[in-house]
């Protein structure tokens, strides 16, 4: 007999194993294009050792050196992790791990006295058993990363038990919204009928809403402490900009970031006309707990941050806070935000739409070894997860490459507001605060960087500081 084609093997493959064979190859295939990427970028830390001349004013070599080191523990550290997720993944998928916990999940709510009819119990049971494999598995790459590199590197401030409690209070914060929602998702699909797609959608969109409404105001208190920031000039200072600008602010917190890590950050939130700025301690030089002397007779906890803190001297002074808000507050102005918000929705729109479609193949679910059962949340993971990973990887891809002019629309914005060197200096200070590596591989760039390069930034921001 003549030898059999690869072709006409793959033909004869029933179109369960096809698709169960594509979802594998595809998801590789993905994880060895990042790792390439990777690699590239690694071999840049690893050649870049002295500062490029067009940094040689931006950049003194110390620093230069040490965001290289740090750099390069990253990826490191990000390899490795990639590489158990990748292979953990593909061993669920080969040993039935998903089919194994719905029926695992089956068992308990049974015991509880919820059978077989009972589907979103069980659900819920899954997930819960689910989010919580994942965390148990994720735990030892956490604790590395923030007790290892983060630490190695001066940038973490907390303490075991700190890390533990805030892992735990995270967990059961998650299972509070997941669950409900879940739950409530899966009833609309059972109830909606032919146009359930449109009921999950209008869902999931005021969800979205109100989670984003009481966010800020219930949900990151729980995890850290929010003060509004005391009168003063920078108050009065922002509230005028605001003004120039017609932003609605209504409140400006400063977050104490510096009990997690030394890394800075500024974003605002909130709808309509009751917008709040939340500034992280460690964006402001007067405020960042790094940069104080302890006072006599100070407790044990603040002498264990000051110990830990090697590069003194942090964050912006109040004409960089103000040029940096200045770009936040761009996004707003130049209706950033906005876009954004409608491409997710439409993005999510078409994504129930074609679960619509697609829920009724009885392939699909017998592909992940579901024969006999046919689970709405089950299709919802296999659908939204692994079909629709290839337009999830083209889609990601293309919102880089938006959210990249959108943060040149920004600067120019804050140029226009005549913070061009303000914002200048304060990019180079939280780079070097931040420990940002300011020269990459282009293709690695172009792929992950939601943010233009420094350089690339500081030349644009240059062009209007000499206009």
């Amino acid at each position: 007999a003549a030898m059999a084609l690869p072709g006409d093997l793959w033909a004869e493959l029933p179109a369960e194993r096809r698709i169960f064979c594509s979802v594998l190859l595809f998801s590789w295939a993905v994880y060895l294009w990042e790792a390439f990427l990777a690699h590239r970028q690694r071999r840049v830390y690893r050649t870049t050792t002295h500062v490029p001349q067009e940094l040689g004013q931006i950049m003194d070599s110390e620093t230069f050196e040490k965001s290289r080191l740090y750099q390069l523990d990253k990826s490191t550290f990000s390899f490795w992790s990639g590489l158990y997720s990748e292979v953990e993944g593909t061993m669920i998928l080969l040993c039935g791990g998903i089919p194994f916990l719905w029926k695992l999940s089956g068992q308990i709510s049974g015991h509880a006295g919820f059978g077989p009819e009972y589907e979103i119990v069980q659900s819920l049971v899954f997930l819960l058993l689910a989010t919580l494999f994942s965390a148990v598995t994720g735990l030892p790459w956490s604790l590395y990363n923030t007790f290892v590199i983060e630490e190695k590197h001066g940038f973490n401030q907390q303490t075991l038990g700190f890390f533990f409690k805030d892992a735990i209070k995270k967990f059961v914060v998650t299972q509070c919204i997941l669950l409900p929602v879940t739950s409530l998702l899966l009833y609309i699909i059972k109830i909606g009928g032919d146009y359930f797609f449109i009921y999950a959608w209008l869902f999931t969109l005021v969800v979205s809403l109100v989670l984003v409404t009481i966010y800020a105001d219930y949900i990151a208190p729980l995890f850290d402490k929010f003060i509004p920031l005391p009168e003063g000039e920078l108050k009065q200072q922002i509230e005028t900009m605001a003004k120039s600008i017609d932003f609605p602010l209504t409140k400006v917190y400063v977050v104490e970031g510096s009990k997690r890590s030394s890394h800075s950050n500024a974003y605002f939130y909130g709808f309509f006309k009751n917008k709040r700025i939340v500034l992280f301690d460690t964006l402001l030089e007067d405020y960042s707990a790094l940069n104080k002397e302890p006072a006599e007779g100070e407790d044990d906890e603040n002498e264990e941050t000051k110990s830990k803190t090697k590069n003194k001297k942090q964050g912006c002074k109040n004409e960089e806070v103000l040029a940096v808000l200045g770009h936040e507050l761009g996004h707003w102005k130049l209706g950033h935000t906005v876009k954004n918000i409608i491409i997710s929705q439409m993005n999510s729109f078409l994504c129930f739409f074609l679960f619509a479609v697609l829920i009724g193949q009885k392939e699909l679910f017998a592909a992940f070894g579901f024969y006999d059962t046919q689970p709405t949340l089950i299709g919802l993971m296999i659908i939204f997860q692994f079909i629709f990973s290839p337009y999830n990887e083209v889609l990601s891809f293309c919102l880089t490459v938006l959210s990249r002019r959108f943060e040149f629309q920004a600067d120019a914005f804050a140029k226009e507001l005549g913070k061009a060197k303000d914002l200048y200096s304060a990019l180079i200070k939280l780079n070097k605060d931040n420990l940002g590596f300011p020269v990459s591989d282009w293709i690695f760039s172009m792929w992950h960087y939601s943010h233009p390069p420094l350089l690339e930034r500081l030349q644009a921001l240059k062009d209007a500081k000499q206009e």
